[in-house]
């Protein structure tokens, strides 16, 4: 499935990863080419899915004897999320039913994971039914939990890890605040932008993290350099609201709300790098969100899903560019790329606005300049 629209970072394709025969699906993670989430069944409950780019390639994930299960996070071949067999409890997969791992600690409640990066996974943990979360971590194991929760906090969620560091929120006085640790509940450093009424990070990348703030009485995505005082608004002009959900190297995914409908996105660090994802979305498919980004030697995965206006029905997605402009067949770059670009411009193909100015001369010198360029 390949739709088009005038655009710079042209040669998108949108592919639906929804089951057969499932009601709801959405994918929520995104690791090199594999993407990872979770499908609605008609009984309400749900089961945790993975994908190879393809919507026959998925795999039901739900452990033997699970209730439901979901993934929110994925990281090299691994899953993470939580399954129902009892209470409710993190896990870790690693690419089928059967590797799954319960990671719910000794003496909780119930617990959840959300994010892994390498050996760590972090999540969420609850000691009993009326007590707050405490953020966690964990290698592997659930012998493995630490207890990131700081001090003077009434609730601590860890949504985010990129193998040093955790990223999360906690609730600290009357504000839930954007969070940064480094292993430990000691370690916590108060990333809640001045003036922000509340804040979360979603994601790490190497050296940055993504999330949101409110900010103004607006909920705004935003990006921070490791404190309070980095922080970057990326809210687009002319969004009402935005939120980074997921980063991968310069690049940081989400949505922004537009004309009152969520417009899944991608930006590189500042919000006039917004790119907006749902010019591409299939026919019929409106309120999109992207929750998961990651790249291989050729492509750039976004994850997520959106809406099919006609059933009301949620629907897992993928979208996938070349990482390389010049690549205008996504075959990898070779002389090819000049000959389908040509007959694209000479067409009139919006995808040969290689500039996003318009199509004109412009754009082949553009081009050419990129691909002598080798990329």
């Amino acid at each position: 499935m390949l739709v088009t629209a005038p655009m710079a970072d042209a040669q998108w394709t949108v592919t639906n990863l929804h089951p057969a025969g499932s009601v709801n699906s959405f994918a929520t993670a995104s690791s090199g080419a594999q993407q990872a989430g979770f499908e609605m069944l008609a009984d309400g409950y749900r089961r945790a899915a993975l994908w190879n780019g393809t919507a026959a390639s998925w795999v039901n994930l739900n452990p033997a004897g699970a209730l439901q299960s979901e993934i929110y996070g994925g990281s090299g071949t691994q899953q993470v999320g939580y399954a129902v067999i009892g209470e409710r409890s993190a896990g870790l997969w690693s690419g089928t039913a059967a590797s799954w791992v319960n990671l719910n600690p000794a003496g909780a409640f119930n617990s959840e994971a959300y994010g892994n990066s390498g050996f760590q996974q972090v999540g969420t943990v609850y000691f009993g039914s009326n007590t707050p979360g405490s953020a966690s971590l964990w290698n592997g194991t659930a012998a493995s939990w630490v207890n990131l929760h700081p001090a003077g906090s009434a609730r601590s969620i860890a949504w985010a890890t990129n193998g040093t560091q955790q990223g999360g929120t906690a609730l600290v006085g009357a504000r839930f605040r954007a969070s940064l640790w480094s292993g430990t509940a000691a370690s916590w450093v108060d990333l809640n932008p001045a003036g922000s009424a509340m804040s979360s990070v979603s994601a790490i990348s190497d050296t940055q993290q993504a999330g949101w703030a409110l900010v103004g009485g607006t909920t705004r995505a935003i990006l921070w350099s490791g404190t309070a005082a980095s922080w970057v608004d990326l809210n687009p002009a002319g969004a009402t609201a935005s939120q980074a959900n997921a980063a991968s190297g310069s690049y940081q995914a989400g949505f922004a709300v537009v004309g009152g409908v969520n417009h899944a996105g991608l930006w590189s660090g500042t919000a006039a790098s917004w790119v907006d994802l749902s010019p591409f979305l299939p026919a019929g498919f409106t309120s999109s969100v992207a929750t998961g980004i990651s790249s291989d030697a050729t492509y750039l995965y976004i994850a997520g899903y959106a809406t099919d206006s006609a059933s009301g029905v949620s629907q897992a997605l993928l979208w996938k560019r070349p990482i390389c402009a010049a690549d205008f067949n996504g075959g990898g770059l070779g002389v090819q790329d000049i000959f389908d670009f040509l007959s694209a411009w000479l067409g009139g193909d919006p995808r040969a606005d290689f500039n996003g100015n318009g199509l004109s001369v412009q754009d082949i010198f553009d081009f050419l300049n990129a691909w002598l360029a080798g990329c």
